[in-house]
């Protein structure tokens, strides 16, 4: 965990039920010395509220794209990224992954990594059909061209009573792929 110690980490947070997984990283990163800051689509609210993210990270966590940064006056989604060393998304959806792949900016998440351009890891999850879906792999395929590392999710019991590929991957797998971009 020492490669956490003195880093920033951008927590993108998209809305699948594996939320409520990420508040236990963004807890281990805060305890081993990383700023921690999140940043949640609307649909991650749904699931995991901003305040939860704050109290693990003492840090704000932002779920809206217009919000101004008080210190530098610039956009906050612009800002975010500027002294981050890794931009991570867990859990990152189909939707995410579509949005990412087509360059689309349209919530905190999507629109603070377009503006960011250092190393990117997503742990993708989501039900094992839409994880089988050719458009997913297809746009997963764009993500690797351009050099974001994927997590493969896990496979066991999902959320919607399937069993398959889909999951969430292992908390210690995602944050042993962050921590070799970190280190």
């Amino acid at each position: 965990m020492e490669e956490f110690s003195g880093k920033t980490i951008i927590l993108g947070v998209t809305g699948g039920i594996a939320a409520y997984k990420v508040v236990e990283l963004a807890s281990r990163w805060t305890q081993a010395g990383a700023r921690v800051r999140t940043l949640m689509t609307p649909a991650a609210t749904k699931f995991v509220t901003p305040l939860t993210f704050a109290a693990v990270t003492r840090q704000p966590a932002l779920s809206e794209i217009w919000r101004t940064d008080l210190d530098s006056g610039k956009p906050e989604h612009i800002e975010t990224g500027f002294d981050a060393d890794a931009f991570v998304v867990a859990p990152a959806t189909a939707d995410f992954i579509a949005r990412a792949a087509a360059g689309f900016g349209n919530d905190i998440v999507t629109v603070s990594w377009l503006a960011y351009d250092g190393p990117t890891i997503i742990a993708p999850a989501m039900n094992d059909k839409m994880w089988a879906h050719p458009s997913v792999a297809r746009n997963l395929s764009v993500l690797r061209e351009w050099g974001v590392t994927v997590v493969e999710p896990g496979s066991g019991h999902l959320a919607c009573g399937s069993v398959g590929p889909g999951r969430l991957a292992e908390l210690d797998d995602i944050e042993t792929a962050v921590a070799r971009h970190l280190g």
